[in-house]
């Protein structure tokens, strides 16, 4: 299981005021018979925004009730609400939603059981057909408020770094597996203890996976909580290794970007993770602070690259798919849910409007309208998770 203790880590949510009110409403059931969607491949001129015309937020609408969560407020829509629908590739998201059935929530044990029986959809209008006359969309909302304002999805990747399976030149940063005394001392040694002291090395001694490098491509690994290792192996053979998360040393998690906002380094609105590099790469005597400034630490275990073309495992316990899977919190989106995202590209500020499936969670992914997107692995991805930080409208797809 892929565990983000805050992934990128730039800015805590309560920073943001993200975090909602939890409600113990319990969901109101749908209407049985709802309106028919729209027929597949009947582009509309453009997309229609939400109805304001009923007398009451919760009031249905095409026999829809609204749905309440923990966290959030669904509101009943039609899918000519939904802005870009008839412009995504939805047939790349049949993969992700097979994958998402091996865990399915009960209440999609019927469409899960139609989709392992379809053969894969052969357009985009075929899936969007076939999502329609299964799902409903449901505008998401929280719940202490009419959901006007804007959420926010951040992004999230798994990191590719070089790596040597013994320390050589300058490959001289450990990644470790658990330690053996990990049980017995709560807490274990801080991110300064083990870089430090003779005890704490002595620890872990042995228990060193691979070397990196950066300081920072550990770290990164670590608040990611998996990554993909190009490792050279003793004989100098190289393959293609994963590193899923084993454990950590019941450290508090601190962020190294609220830490540079702090010291005056960074603004809040420079805080990225290719900012954090780029200042560690100019005051390179000051790493270590930096890094010490985060007491966490977390440990690996090596598991073999089986595909090479999926992601690890997310919260749901199934590997996630680059530009279809999304962290959320599940007090207000369960896993397993598909889930249309209404946001922009952090770099060129395009529009990006798709399907995707609620497949991961992450500790600082709180609230109603919140998600973290993933963006798959190497250089690209990384410059787009790290920069990621857009105003977000959502629906959940849910079924009838």
């Amino acid at each position: 299981m892929l565990s983000k203790f805050h992934r990128i880590g730039i800015v805590p949510a309560a920073i943001l005021g993200l975090l909602v009110v939890a409600c113990s409403t319990a969901p109101i059931e749908p209407a049985p018979t709802p309106t028919a969607p729209p027929a597949a491949g009947d582009k509309p001129p453009a997309p229609i925004s939400p109805s304001d015309a009923a007398a009451s937020p919760q009031a249905p609408r095409n026999g829809f009730a609204a749905l309440f969560r923990p966290r959030a407020r669904w509101i009943a829509a039609d899918w000519l609400d939904l802005p870009g629908w008839y412009d995504d590739r939805s047939a790349e998201l049949w993969p992700a939603l097979l994958r998402g059935c091996e865990r399915s929530p009960p209440e999609w044990l019927q469409v899960c059981s139609d989709a392992r029986k379809t053969p894969p959809p052969p357009s985009d209008n075929a899936i969007r057909g076939w999502l329609q006359q299964r799902l409903q969309p449901y505008r998401v909302e929280a719940l202490e408020g009419m959901g006007d304002g804007p959420g926010l999805i951040t992004g999230y990747f798994e990191p590719l770094v070089e790596a040597s399976r013994v320390s050589r030149g300058a490959f001289r940063v450990p990644l470790y597996r658990p330690p053996a005394d990990l049980a017995t001392r709560k807490p274990y040694w801080t991110r300064q203890q083990i870089d430090t002291l003779p005890a704490a090395r002595a620890a872990l001694r042995g228990r060193e996976l691979a070397y990196v490098a950066d300081p920072l491509d550990a770290l990164i690994v670590q608040i990611q909580g998996s990554g993909r290792l190009q490792i050279t192996e003793a004989d100098g053979r190289r393959k293609l290794v994963r590193l899923a998360y084993a454990g950590h040393n019941d450290q508090p998690y601190k962020s190294v970007g609220k830490w540079l906002i702090e010291q005056g380094e960074l603004r809040l609105e420079q805080a990225s993770w290719p900012a954090i590099k780029a200042w560690a790469q100019k005051n390179p005597g000051r790493v270590n602070e930096l890094l010490w400034s985060n007491p966490r630490v977390v440990f690996f275990q090596e598991q073999p690259l089986r595909d090479a073309e999926l992601g690890p495992n997310g919260s749901q316990g199934v590997p996630l798919t680059p530009g279809r899977s999304i962290a959320v919190d599940p007090q207000s989106i369960p896993y397993g849910s598909a889930v249309w995202l209404d946001t922009t590209e952090p770099l060129t500020s395009a529009p990006l409007r798709r399907v995707v499936m609620a497949q991961d969670s992450g500790s600082a992914i709180s609230g109603a309208v919140r998600a973290d997107y993933f963006w798959g692995w190497g250089a690209e991805a990384e410059q787009q998770a790290g920069r990621m930080k857009q105003p977000l409208r959502l629906w959940v797809l849910w079924p009838k």
